[in-house]
């Protein structure tokens, strides 16, 4: 007993000076699809592996390379310098090549106490295209506008940058 009281006392002068203060919570979800002129199989490797010819957000101004893993515990990958520094993004969670990807992770938002779920499905569209949909479901530290930015950003990389290099 004497020690519990003792570890009590610890605990109460090394307590921090300042207040904890609350976060925001809430969740967002949305989904959009985009038809791609390119077969799922072709979509799904330009998609995966090597990004850095299509994907242009990164949190070093030069990554040495930018990875998507599509094996189920992959990484999504940010190596930003040759003594290894970097950030895993996402882990992948599901794979089915040339039907489906899903993510789990806080992507853009590392440092936050967010998770996303983005499952990317790829569905024939005719014979030389693809419909690919993107799905998102977010929870966690939520800050208002976030679910906007996240879907903004997401629509940036598949029509806005995906699209355009698969069409070369």
């Amino acid at each position: 007993m004497k020690k519990l009281m003792l570890w009590a006392l610890l605990l109460t002068l090394a307590a921090p000076a300042h207040a904890v203060e609350p976060v925001p919570t809430g969740s967002f979800q949305f989904s959009f699809a985009v038809e791609i002129p390119a077969t799922p199989n072709e979509v799904f490797d330009a998609a995966t592996g090597d990004i850095s010819a299509w994907w242009d957000h990164s949190m070093s101004e030069h990554p040495v390379e930018l990875i998507i893993e599509p094996t189920p515990g992959g990484r999504f990958l940010e190596i930003m310098d040759s003594r290894g520094g970097g950030v895993v993004h996402a882990r992948v969670t599901q794979v089915q090549y040339g039907k489906m990807l899903r993510l789990v992770g806080p992507l853009g938002l590392a440092g936050h106490a967010i998770n996303m779920v983005t499952t990317w499905t790829l569905e024939p569209a005719g014979d030389q295209a693809t419909k690919f949909t993107v799905e998102v479901h977010a929870t966690g530290e939520m800050h208002e506008g976030w679910g906007e930015a996240v879907e903004e950003t997401w629509r940036h990389f598949i029509e806005g940058r995906l699209l355009p290099y698969l069409e070369k």
